[in-house]
């Protein structure tokens, strides 16, 4: 395909997604009609937005095996993951050890690097190989008589590996140690049980699964084993008082509608984000031969790609497709001119970094953006060859590799 499309087209959904139609067709009553406080359990619109609300935790638990008592509403993941160290932290106050990989959310290294620095926790950090796993081995040798909780996040935000999660919870069920992973990635796209795997403690969004921002949820396993977790907030008998505050109702709505959503799709939708993702790949790869994928190549999230292109600025290329929005990196990242830390982890160097974009399929895109974007990415690759005429690409082996045909270009 080629041509001018003018409206813009969206990859970035490991960033956020759009709210579905359908997610907010659920919300809207329960700004205006059903407006009730679930807590004011005295008339009919307590009463309304009450069973609202047990109705969300039913559609969540189901997306994720659990049961409803399990669910606790917050507002978001990076609440969920912080409540996993503070609520464990209280609760078992002999426990100073604390394991996460290397690659996981700044939600979760970020307060973990605090219970280090300001708390007298020691905490290991797990390194991933070159596809950006953890080693099991290495996981087991590292668990310790006195280690809390083992949290390794489902998929990972940056190049969609996926964990072998069910062998992780199987290791910390087996030492008696905690397991928390961060599903923000995998709620939608993989099928997840909290069970089969043997979590104890997940954490959700919902604008990660077409859901409104602002409103997630943590799963904690109530037996097998009963998890012990305090509040870290105060003020009220909201949520077993495990989470007070007044309940964010049409949040939580939308999260409800958006988690069956994700479950009841899942697998026709990963069916077509994965011909997409593939399309894209093999289009690139054959006009642009050393172009490189970062992230396992076959256990990953249906819709991401993560991508370098050797000798081409990934800033450049953002700039030439304006009307398409990709990423450099996370869009939580907050490693200041260091580059991304999932990308140092499995081995790049500051040149691969500068030269590597992320792209997140959706439940929206369509082939004819597919088609749009693999013109528009190799003809800007066409016309940066084309710059060596200029003598700012000297490297004969690097254009050699590169092939690109002179007509490459001619739409630019």
């Amino acid at each position: 395909m080629t041509g001018k499309m003018k409206r813009q087209i969206y990859f970035d959904h490991h960033a956020t997604t759009p709210v579905d139609p359908l997610v907010l067709e659920a919300m809207v009553p329960f700004f205006t009609d059903h407006f009730g406080n679930a807590s004011s359990t005295n008339h009919a619109y307590g009463w309304t937005a009450q069973a609202a609300v047990e109705k969300a935790r039913k559609q969540v638990a189901n997306c994720i095996g659990s049961e409803p008592s399990e669910i606790i509403f917050t507002s978001g993941a990076t609440e969920s993951n912080n409540f996993v160290f503070y609520g464990l932290s209280q609760a078992y106050p002999d426990r100073k050890h604390l394991i996460v990989s290397e690659i996981e959310h700044e939600a979760v290294l970020d307060c973990v690097a605090h219970f280090e620095s300001e708390r007298g926790f020691e905490v290991t950090r797990l390194k991933v190989n070159s596809d950006g796993c953890i080693d099991l081995d290495a996981l087991e040798a590292a668990i310790r008589p006195d280690t809390l909780v083992v949290s390794v996040m489902w998929a990972n935000n940056e190049i969609g590996t996926i964990q072998k999660t069910k062998e992780i919870g199987e290791i910390c069920r087996k030492s008696d140690v905690f397991f928390h992973t961060d599903a923000v990635q995998a709620i939608g796209k993989v099928a997840v049980d909290v069970n089969q795997a043997n979590v104890d403690l997940l954490s959700l969004s919902g604008h990660k699964i077409y859901g409104p921002k602002g409103v997630g949820a943590l799963f904690v396993r109530r037996k097998n084993p009963r998890v012990g977790l305090r509040p870290f907030l105060f003020g009220g008998g909201q949520e077993k008082r495990m989470r007070p505050g007044t309940l964010n109702v049409p949040g939580i709505v939308g999260l409800g509608q958006a988690a069956e959503l994700a479950q009841t799709n899942r697998v026709l939708e990963s069916k077509k984000l994965k011909k997409f993702r593939e399309q894209i790949w093999t289009s690139l790869k054959k006009g642009f031969p050393s172009l490189e994928l970062n992230g396992s190549k076959t256990a990953r999230l249906s819709g991401n790609l993560n991508m370098t292109f050797p000798g081409v600025q990934n800033q450049t290329l953002m700039q030439a497709l304006k009307n398409v929005a990709f990423s450099a990196g996370s869009a939580c990242a907050t490693d200041k001119g260091m580059g991304s830390h999932v990308l140092r982890a499995i081995g790049l160097t500051p040149n691969q970094m500068n030269s590597t974009i992320r792209v997140g399929l959706g439940r929206f895109n369509t082939q004819e953006e597919v088609n749009y974007f693999i013109d528009r990415v190799l003809t800007e690759l066409g016309t940066q060859v084309k710059v060596k005429e200029m003598g700012l690409f000297q490297d004969p082996e690097l254009r050699k590799a590169w092939r690109i045909k002179e007509d490459a270009y001619s739409d630019s």
